[in-house]
């Protein structure tokens, strides 16, 4: 099996089953508990946050586990409205944003705040001219992405999140880096909010972080016991810490990941175009793209060549996974102004460190076959 749909879950790292074990064997125990044995658990919750906070470039902050990417991105942004306390906010997101940000921000707009949609360009990217002609002196919070989950655009979070302190210094600037956190370089010295997900880099489901800056103050959303200074109640998993610190330790410890990754999507690409001539890339040029996300659409419908490719043992996606059940076309692509033909036909390949230059040669030799075969039966 060739998987290639590393942006909808990845496979944990042994590393990462190993930590979970462990903890759940004999790090068992409450945190919250006064025992010594807890204290196990207290330390398995600090080396994660230390290890995201090391990831960051981040020294001070402060380190939230949630459930996720979904429940961070919705804990900044319903968060960051809660403490407005009753104070009708402006709030700023990207065109091209996950349903987790987009769906939480128009929750506010029906709680009557003042909601904004940032168009992007052709790239799927926030420019921050755009950007600087929306701010207001009442924004309260922006969201824009790091790296689009379906065709991998880049966006310039640190100019953009200066831009917004610039102009609004009260204003709190929040990313969904669940595509970006440790395969694209960032420092997190004017964001203010930074979501990210352990199963999208080799570690658990079920548990993600949101880190947060000094001057980001928020309200919980989850109530309950009090845990986690009160901003997110709830006993703390801490098997599911002990695997996300051990992803994030694998992830930093691969010389030169990045480039890597990057090499293996380049050659992906090079290879497609050699065997299917008229496919065409959706979203930012390849090399100017995250370096593990390439789209382009082929004159079919994806979902018969994601068929036709998962018969060949190859497993890629439509989009993203927490809509590609949906008959709605996708909003990335829509608010990139593709036409229909194109957002029908488009394909995400996502890679990781476990694929290989090999399965790009034969992701890209069976695409050869595949296409012209299933062209032949297209509708006139």
């Amino acid at each position: 099996m060739i998987y290639l749909d590393n942006s909808a879950t990845t496979r944990p790292f042994d590393d990462t089953l190993e930590a979970m074990a462990h903890a759940a064997r004999e790090g068992y125990f409450n945190p919250s508990s006064l025992y010594a044995q807890a204290m196990e658990g207290g330390r398995l919750l600090s080396g994660a946050k230390s290890a995201v906070q090391g990831a960051l470039g981040a020294a001070d902050g402060t380190v939230v586990f949630t459930s996720g990417g979904t429940e961070s991105d919705n804990l900044a942004i319903l968060g960051a409205a809660a403490n407005l306390r009753g104070k009708r906010g402006h709030f700023l997101y990207g065109a091209a944003e996950h349903p987790a940000v987009a769906q939480a921000m128009e929750a506010l707009r029906g709680a009557a705040h003042d909601v904004q949609v940032i168009p992007v360009d052709s790239s799927g990217a926030v420019s921050p001219g755009v950007l600087r002609g929306m701010l207001r002196e009442d924004t309260a919070l922006v969201s824009v992405q790091h790296v689009n989950n379906e065709v991998g655009a880049v966006n310039p979070i640190e100019e953009l999140a200066a831009l917004v302190h610039e102009v609004n210094p009260r204003a709190l600037f929040h990313t969904d880096a669940v595509q970006a956190f440790l395969r694209v370089p960032v420092r997190a010295r004017e964001i203010d909010l930074y979501s990210l997900s352990a199963h999208k880099f080799h570690g658990p489901r079920g548990i993600g972080a949101l880190w947060m800056s000094r001057r980001a103050k928020l309200m919980p959303i989850v109530h309950g016991g009090g845990q986690q200074n009160g901003l997110r109640s709830g006993t703390e998993n801490t098997p599911g810490a002990a695997g996300m610190r051990a992803a994030i330790d694998t992830m930093r410890s691969i010389s030169g990941l990045s480039d890597a990754l990057m090499q293996k999507k380049l050659c992906l690409h090079r290879l497609i175009m050699e065997a299917v001539p008229d496919a065409r890339v959706n979203g930012p040029d390849p090399l100017e793209g995250a370096p593990h996300i390439l789209n382009m659409s082929f004159g079919l419908r994806g979902e018969i060549l994601l068929h036709a490719l998962e018969g060949e043992g190859i497993l890629v996606s439509t989009g993203s996974a927490c809509s590609s059940r949906r008959k709605k076309p996708s909003d990335t692509l829509t608010a990139m102004g593709c036409s229909p033909e194109t957002i029908e036909g488009a394909l995400r390949f996502s890679l990781s460190p476990m694929n290989t230059m090999e399965e790009m040669e034969m992701t890209a030799e069976a695409l050869g076959r595949l296409v012209p075969q299933y062209r032949r039966y297209r509708r006139k």
